[in-house]
């Protein structure tokens, strides 16, 4: 009776097409998620009495930046293998195509990884601030309220991918993820992006009731340790993406998390303390 509670999920990933070019699921929410970035962040310079001119070359850092640092770190960290060791693959890592025997083909940027985007925004970042003499750390909170917004939707785009998929189980709500196998797993892009809308919930409460109160750096701490630990234990319910992972203790995910949740601590409970003082 339980198997009857399976979800069986088989979206096609394409939403329509423009010419020859798929607009696919993937993309549209990796854009509705930075639009709805845009918006908070645009309300908080707005709040701050930060004037257009520093806000609107903003944009082109942060999407400029989360792309290119999240597909260099999907080919860096999970396929170094492939990627660095062909002209052809090495060319895939920065352009939307992919070389087949007969040619070149549009493929989008199928491999795009959350570490390599956080570590991408960081840089893309620093440089805006150095540009526009701006305090590093003051846009770095400002963007945390709206980071898990985005984050949640990039989870919902790899949900609408069939990808990212969990371990098998019988737990009632599983997902059968048809174009991988008929086995009932744990819908574990969906978990994540449950959790990171909530965070965006508690962000935007924090932010409008104590956001005048709390030291510099809090809103960036505090963003890189509630999705970075939530996602160090979701992946105790994830496959393994790439299979080098299979020897490992902690997987790649895992491993990369590490690190953000202890700058995360740091910067929610030591940075600025002693100028404070």
């Amino acid at each position: 009776m339980i198997s009857s509670l399976f979800i069986h999920w088989d979206p096609t990933p394409e939403l329509f097409r423009i010419g020859s070019v798929p607009i696919r699921y993937y993309g549209l929410l990796w854009v509705i998620g930075i639009a709805l970035g845009y918006l908070v962040v645009r309300y908080q310079y707005r709040d701050k009495k930060l004037g257009d001119d520093k806000f609107e070359p903003l944009f082109f850092y942060v999407f400029f930046g989360i792309l290119i640092g999240a597909r260099l770190g999907h080919c860096l960290f999970y396929q170094p293998d492939y990627y660095l060791t062909s002209w052809n693959g090495f060319i895939e890592m920065f352009i939307p195509f992919k070389h087949h025997a007969d040619g070149w083909h549009w493929a989008g940027y199928a491999g795009l990884a959350s570490h390599g985007g956080t570590l991408g925004l960081m840089l893309a970042l620093w440089l805006y601030c150095r540009k526009m003499k701006m305090h590093y750390m003051d846009v770095l909170d400002m963007i945390a309220v709206a980071t898990p917004v985005c984050a949640c939707c990039i989870r919902l785009a790899n949900l609408m991918n069939s990808e990212i998929i969990g371990k098998a189980t019988d737990v009632p709500w599983a997902f059968v993820f048809e174009r991988e196998d008929m086995l009932p797993r744990q819908p574990a892009q969906l978990y994540e992006a449950i959790a990171y809308f909530v965070f965006f919930l508690l962000m935007i409460y924090l932010y409008k009731r104590y956001g005048k109160a709390v030291r510099r750096g809090f809103f960036f701490g505090l963003c890189l340790t509630e999705i970075f630990t939530f996602r160090f234990f979701v992946e105790f319910l994830k496959e393994n993406q790439v299979d080098f992972e299979q020897s490992m203790t902690l997987n790649m995910g895992q491993w990369l998390s590490i690190p953000f949740v202890l700058v995360g601590l740091y910067c929610i409970f030591c940075y600025g303390r002693k100028k404070r003082q």
